[in-house]
């Protein structure tokens, strides 16, 4: 008796269909994962460039730990947005060892900007307030165009963050939803041990 689907596609979904349709999921994966790389390059400039110098001093990003952390995490997002969207674009279909090193890294992204962006929040914090209990003086009163760029990089970074998290998402929808959980070998023995005590 004839198969009416040999090539084991829904009816009504042709492979032509299903093959444009992969096209499709590949070429919004790809754009998803570019947009971050401009925002992260885009933090980064600003932070990079982030000085002010007045009759009270001068500062810099490079003076504060947190900001330098925010450059280094949105450098390593530019990068890693690059390439997982090279990936992303490639032809051939997902693999398992592919599906789960993007998840694995997709998740370590979102938390390394989500830190980056609250270690620096809380700096912005302290700069706009101060901090009585230690006698630390508001710095943004004095330092104003420091602040206001600081602020834009750091709002940048959540609005990555954002993105990560929905991509993060999708890349565990995708894993999860293709692959099955691995099974135990089918001569293993999987017996419960229960301690025994004599008494």
């Amino acid at each position: 008796m004839d198969n009416k689907y040999t090539n084991n596609n829904p009816p009504g979904l042709s492979s032509s269909d299903d093959s444009l349709a992969a096209t499709g999921m590949r070429a919004a994966d790809t754009l998803l994962r570019l947009v971050p790389m401009g925002l992260c390059i885009a933090a980064l400039i600003v932070m990079l460039k982030n000085s002010e110098a007045n009759d009270y001093g001068s500062v810099a990003y490079s003076d504060l730990g947190a900001f330098k952390f925010l450059v280094h995490a949105n450098g390593i997002c530019a990068g890693y947005s690059f390439l997982s969207a090279a990936v992303a674009a490639m032809s051939p279909p997902s693999t398992i060892s592919k599906a789960w090193t993007l998840f694995f890294l997709d998740q370590l992204l979102t938390y390394l900007t989500l830190a980056a962006g609250t270690v620096s929040t809380e700096v912005l914090y302290l700069a706009y307030n101060g901090d009585t209990e230690i006698t630390w003086s508001a710095a943004c009163g004095t330092f104003g165009k420091f602040c206001s760029k600081a602020t834009a990089s750091v709002v940048i970074t959540f609005i990555v963050v954002a993105f990560y998290a929905f991509i993060s998402i999708l890349s565990s929808y995708k894993l999860f939803s293709r692959y099955n959980a691995p099974l135990p070998h089918p001569n293993s023995k999987q017996q419960l041990q229960m301690p025994v005590f004599h008494g």
